[in-house]
């Protein structure tokens, strides 16, 4: 499997989805979290929403970047507990091409130390489409550093080895660097 790591940093084109009824740019920590992990690991923010938690918004949210030939990685943090408005993973798992299930599965272990027996209650989810990585999170701040600093920061990086997500993503091309570029 080292064929699937490089010697060099690739930055990645990422996105963000929050979701919640009630967060606004100002008041959403879960979503800037994940942010400013991501770049100070050097990849690029190309685009950053919230929408409500509801399904279709989702959906189509998520539809929208995963056709987008400049977005590699959708980080999505909120809706994935069992409350009646938790709705990320039954809008996320009509959309993937393959589940990544190790990644809700790891996810759980790690913040088993954290939160104890409640990681139980988390419905964390990964999966690749259309060369797209899209992960699902919990909307807390501190599930989405435990998902970054655990398991996200070394799997988005193309030296990670014995394997990593770099090369199974969607390639970049130049106006697709440029853009992110011009959006950050």
């Amino acid at each position: 499997m080292a064929h699937l790591t490089q010697r060099s940093f690739v930055s990645l084109n990422i996105a963000v989805l929050t979701i919640s009824d009630t967060r606004t740019y100002a008041t959403d920590a879960s979503g800037q979290t994940l942010v400013d992990r991501l770049q100070r690991a050097g990849h690029g923010l190309i685009d950053r929403a919230i929408v409500m938690d509801d399904i279709y918004q989702i959906r189509a949210r998520v539809s929208q970047w995963i056709a987008d030939p400049q977005v590699q990685v959708v980080l999505m943090t909120g809706g994935t507990g069992f409350t009646a408005r938790d709705n990320t993973p039954q809008a996320v798992l009509p959309l993937l091409d393959k589940q990544v299930d190790g990644f809700g599965e790891l996810f759980r272990q790690v913040s088993l130390a954290e939160i104890g027996m409640s990681t139980l209650q988390s419905r964390a989810l990964a999966g690749l489409s259309n060369g797209v990585l899209v992960c699902c999170m919990p909307g807390s701040p501190g599930a989405c550093r435990t998902a970054w600093d655990q398991i996200l920061v070394g799997q988005l990086d193309s030296r990670t080895g014995p394997c990593n997500f770099a090369p199974h993503l969607k390639p970049q091309t130049d106006q697709a660097l440029a853009a992110c570029e011009t959006r950050s």
